[in-house]
Formats: structure tokens, C-alpha cells, sequence
């Protein structure tokens, strides 16, 4: 077995209002899944790429789920562990009205938090270009930091690069404990992604150029810089950098959740594939657009080419 891109990382089930009112106004809900490394997965899966999932779950219900739901989008879920001892995550959307959503996370002793180091040792890993993996799955636990240190740490020796985005929860920690070791584990990325405002709570920056010398060692390194633009600091062998920048579309937001997944996915296909930064880049805008039209996490359809985007009300955020 081998895959283009492996994405390791908590997925959750997703309760949300079926129509957009608060929750506690709500008389049914939707239920549904989402996880920053899963909703990747499953985008470049559409894409054409051969993507898999590697996390763990409950032996329950929305474990079962989850597994359906992304084994019928074309992803890989064969390295998923479903433990018996521990549930699986669970987080509501609370619609706030012209602002998007508040999420409430009940994901403390998830399974998910369960993953470590040996995990890694039953994925094809010599057989994988990409792994994928974010910020998330190192708050955690101790042993998810641990396992996403592991990946980073063994990657040239295993012949695999890594992506790594940032995306900073503070509700799972705090700057002080998030900013060195986010900054740690990044520095040892191939691909970063970052967002302008993270990185100014994290680390100080507050320009794009602040962040490339702050984090001068991964050779594709995006800041996104939310209503803006998305800027890439490609880096050569011989050090050279180059530095591209495309604005982001406008359009009208139904809800910004999982459109910095969507925004990671097209990136990430279009650099797979070959594309030049501004091309890249500018699929991954297009991506993010398109997510922002719907209150789901993960939204099919894109297709393979940027979109055009009407002028509406708000900026595309991808944060």
C-alpha cells in the first residue's frame, strides 16, 4: 500500500442546529464529523490523490461514523485504531449569528488523545510522500506531541516530508506552553502554514516577513493573512528565497469553520502536483471560498481548477 498523503489527527462528531439559531433555542440538530487532518484528507481524496487517515476512535457510534463517512470520500482509513476504553470526541456548533460559529469541544480523554509514537510503526510510512498533521494533534497529550515530534524527527530518514499547520486552539492551551512548542515542531516542517494573527499571539509577528526569519528552515512557509492575502517564502538549496503573495477572494461567509483545512488541502494539491506558488495559492483561496458557503466542515464539489468568485459583503478567512 502506498499514499501520496497520509494526515494524522483527531476527527469528532459534530452536532449542529439544522437551522442557524443558537443552540439552546434549537429543536433538532445535525449530526455530522470534522477534524482539521480528516477534512484535508478528504479534499485532496476528490482531488485524485491517494489520501489516508491514521488517528483513533471509539468503539461506538460516531466512531462508526467517521469511519463510513471518509471511507466513502476515497479516504484510506485502514490505520485508524478503535479503542474500546475511550470515546470518541464530540463538539457542537453554536451559530452566533453574523459572526459564524462558537464550537464547543467535549474531547478531554478522547481516544484520539490515546495516539503515541508506536502507533506510527503499522503505517506504510516508507511507502508515503506527505504526512500531514497540525498544532491540534500536539495539544493534545503528551504522547500525541510526542507521536507529532516522532513524524517530524524521522522524516528524512524515512524518505516522507512533512506539512504542518499551525492552527493554534487556545482552548486546548495556552501561548505560554503553545508558542516554543509550536514554533519547535514547525521549524522542522517542509511546509508550513500559519496564520498572520496566530502568529502574532504565538510569537510577537506582525508582519509576514516577522514570521520567515523567525522560521527560516522549512522550504514552503504560508502565512495567511485572514481577509488579504496568502504569502509563500520559497526557499532553495542554495537558500535563496522568493516571495509570492495572492490576494484572498470576497465572498459572502455562511460560516468560516474548516475553511483553513480547505485552504491547506488546495495548497497542498497544487504543490503535489507541480503548480507554480501563485497557482497553488491560489487554489487554495479558492478552496477556502468555496468551504465558506456552507456550515459544513468539508464541502465536495470544488473540483480541480481555482473557481471565480463574485464580489459579496465579507472577505474569505482562512485562519
Amino acid at each position: 500500500m502506498s499514499l501520496d498523503v497520509l494526515c494524522v489527527g483527531e476527527t469528532m462528531a459534530v452536532v449542529t442546529p439544522a437551522r442557524a439559531q443558537p443552540l439552546k433555542e434549537a429543536e433538532e440538530c445535525l449530526l455530522g464529523y470534522g477534524g482539521a487532518e480528516s477534512n484535508v484528507a478528504a479534499h485532496l481524496a476528490e482531488f485524485g490523490y491517494r489520501s489516508g487517515w491514521a488517528s483513533r476512535l471509539g468503539q461506538d457510534p460516531f466512531g462508526d461514523r467517521i469511519i463510513g463517512g471518509l471511507a466513502a470520500r476515497g479516504v484510506d482509513v485502514s490505520m485508524v485504531i478503535r479503542d474500546s476504553n475511550a470515546a470518541t470526541g464530540v463538539y457542537f456548533k453554536d451559530p452566533d449569528l453574523g459572526h459564524g460559529a462558537r464550537t464547543l469541544y467535549y474531547r478531554a480523554g478522547s481516544a484520539a488523545s490515546a495516539m503515541a509514537p508506536e502507533d506510527s510503526s503499522a503505517w506504510p510510512l516508507e511507502q508515503t510522500g506527505w504526512i500531514h498533521t497540525s498544532g491540534i494533534n500536539a495539544a493534545l497529550s503528551a504522547g500525541c506531541s510526542e507521536l507529532t515530534e516522532h513524524l517530524l524527527t524521522h522524516a528524512r530518514a524515512t524518505g516522507y516530508k512533512v506539512s504542518f499547520d499551525v492552527n493554534y486552539r487556545p482552548a486546548l492551551w495556552g501561548v505560554d506552553a503553545a508558542g516554543p512548542r509550536l514554533l519547535e515542531l514547525a521549524a522542522r516542517a517542509t511546509v508550513v502554514l500559519v496564520g498572520l494573527d496566530e502568529a502574532e499571539t504565538l510569537w510577537g509577528c506582525t508582519t509576514a516577513e516577522q514570521v520567515a526569519a523567525l522560521l527560516p528552515g522549512p522550504r514552503h512557509l504560508v502565512i495567511k493573512d485572514s481577509a488579504t492575502e496568502a504569502v509563500e517564502f520559497v526557499r532553495d538549496d542554495r537558500a535563496a528565497e522568493t516571495v509570492v503573495r495572492v490576494p484572498a477572494h470576497r465572498v459572502d461567509v455562511v460560516e468560516p469553520v474548516g475553511a483553513g483545512d480547505a485552504f491547506a488541502a488546495g495548497y497542498l494539491a497544487g504543490l503535489l502536483r507541480g503548480d507554480q506558488p501563485e497557482d497553488r495559492l491560489a487554489l487554495g483561496h479558492s478552496f477556502a471560498a468555496w468551504t465558506l458557503g456552507t456550515r459544513a466542515d468539508f464541502r465536495p464539489g470544488h473540483g480541480t481548477k481555482p473557481r471565480t468568485y463574485d464580489t459579496g459583503q465579507h472577505h474569505a478567512t482562512v485562519n
